[in-house]
């Protein structure tokens, strides 16, 4: 690890905007495959009745920065989706929003609305009566062709055992072997970026931070850093190390709940217990520093809202947690009846890892060495960069070890900037000029976040875009579902560390 006093890599450019036309779109994202770039996301947002502006942001080799192409269009689009299949669902979610169609999109059906809802950025109920369910065709498999099997249809929700977010799934199966699947979520769809326009700046922080919960850090975070882009404002040092700080305690908690999550889906209750147990602890030290187990109400555009003080008792109480987490995760690893059920388990190749859009652990998991905080360094990580795990098995094995990988690398890392906090200011003035845009993004416990904001004439926000890291890790889970058995589906969706409500948003 670099020492805090080493020079900082120099900072990026602002993101390129680059005007294209609708002609070349689709050559030009068949021509980012052989430059080392990767289409990140598209979304839209309405610059007059009649025209849609289309933002397709472009994530440059490491320390190259993103890029954006605008593209204005009328009512129609070519799709990408064939080109960069991680778009698919980006695509369709802009088609039920936003009016606009992608010709010769491989799956058009809707994505996000029930029958219930009417279309539209703002998502507004049109219909109270609830007493017919009113699934959606996504809830139709394809005919299975074939041999002439007993395959049943198992519908699966979207009311589960527990205390779990809502969503349906449906399997058909032979026996207890999968051959097709199909997740339908969004029945808590709650607009959220469209809550966002009109406010000031400063106060979509609140709204960032209840996108998810347990991403409140990792949300915040990337929201203040897309208002900063559009104030072009440098923050004090000591802020950017409060945020990295605030931003690895998270890390820690969620892979805590992660890995008692997935100790419970193998049936090993103590190894459920004794997680659960460790991710309270890491809540109260949350509370204990913040006042907030979820990390809130610390982050604002400019900086923070109010110092950090550890003290001289964070240091030791991390360092407690740290020797209980060994400790834990040696025994998991020496746990045959886990490990057994996570070894094959839910193979996600790294070809199919890339095109659908994988990212964080989950892509780590599949082979693909990728982490914004190292290749797009924010904040403090160009002084404290962390280590990064990956792994080539691309099972839920390899996703298990990728997370406990992550976790002692946040302690090191939470060691090092407890060794030499900076003093000084901890905000500065932050406003962004009207009619501007910035992109921030951060690398949450989940993977890659990122936001979107659009400033209008009033410097409020007119346009807010979420890529949530679950939203992302959804459109690739499919893929290892097929082919599977239902014996192994509770452990393959927990391996995955997924979150319904920052993909519903």
């Amino acid at each position: 690890m670099i020492a805090a006093d080493q020079p900082p890599i120099a900072r990026r450019e602002p993101v390129r905007v680059i005007d294209i036309g609708t002609d070349v779109l689709v050559s030009n994202a068949q021509g980012l495959h052989s430059t080392g770039s990767r289409l990140k996301m598209v979304y839209a947002r309405r610059i007059a009745e009649d025209r849609t502006e289309l933002r397709y942001v472009i994530e440059e080799p490491p320390l190259h920065g993103f890029t954006a192409w605008r593209c204005v269009i009328g009512r129609t689009a070519p799709s990408l989706a064939d080109v960069w299949p991680l778009l698919s669902w980006d695509e369709r979610e802009i088609m039920e929003l936003y009016g606009v169609t992608f010709l010769g999109h491989p799956d058009p059906r809707p994505l996000v609305l029930h029958p219930t809802v009417e279309a539209g950025p703002a998502s507004r109920v049109i219909v109270e009566d609830v007493s017919e369910p009113g699934l959606r065709a996504a809830g139709v498999l394809p005919e299975i062709a074939g041999a002439k099997l007993d395959v049943q249809l198992l519908p699966f929700g979207p009311v589960r055992a527990g205390v779990v977010e809502s969503g349906a799934f449906f399997f058909g199966y032979v026996g207890e072997h999968i051959l097709e699947y199909e997740p339908q979520l969004f029945f808590k769809h709650r607009g959220m970026e469209t809550r966002f326009e009109g406010l000031p700046p400063e106060a979509g922080t609140v709204l960032a931070e209840r996108v998810s919960a347990v991403g409140s850090v990792a949300h915040a975070f990337a929201y203040c850093r897309a208002v900063e882009a559009c104030a072009e404002c440098t923050l004090p040092e000591r802020a950017q190390w409060g945020r990295v700080l605030l931003a690895e305690m998270e890390r820690i908690y969620n892979h805590l709940h992660y890995l008692g999550h997935l100790a419970d889906t193998t049936t090993l209750k103590v190894g459920q217990a004794e997680g659960m147990l460790l991710e309270e602890e890491a809540k109260r030290l949350n509370a204990r520093l913040t006042g907030s187990r979820f990390l809130r109400n610390m982050l604002t555009p400019g900086g923070l809202r109010r110092d950090i003080d550890p003290g001289d008792w964070l240091a030791p109480s991390l360092a407690q947690l740290r020797s209980r987490t060994e400790r834990y995760t040696k025994l998991l690893k020496h746990s045959d009846s886990f490990l057994d059920r996570l070894l094959t388990t839910g193979p996600l190749p790294s070809e199919v890892a890339f095109d659908q859009g994988a990212t964080g652990p989950v892509a780590r998991a599949s082979g693909l060495d990728r982490d914004l905080r190292r290749d797009h360094p924010y904040a403090a990580y160009d002084r404290f960069p962390p280590e990064i795990a990956t792994h080539d098995e691309a099972d839920a094995h390899a996703r298990f070890h990728v997370r406990v990988d992550e976790i002692m690398a946040s302690y090191a890392l939470l060691d090092a900037l407890l060794s030499r906090p900076p003093q000084g200011a901890i905000r500065e003035r932050c406003a962004g000029a009207p009619n501007s845009e910035g992109l921030g993004w951060v690398e949450g416990p989940r993977g890659a976040m990122v936001y979107a904001v659009h400033l209008d004439e009033r410097a409020r926000l007119s346009r807010v875009k979420i890529r949530s890291p679950s939203f992302s890790n959804w459109r690739a889970f499919p893929f290892t579902v097929q082919d599977s058995n239902m014996m192994d589906y509770a452990i393959n969706e927990a391996s995955f560390g997924l979150t319904i409500a920052g993909c519903d948003r």
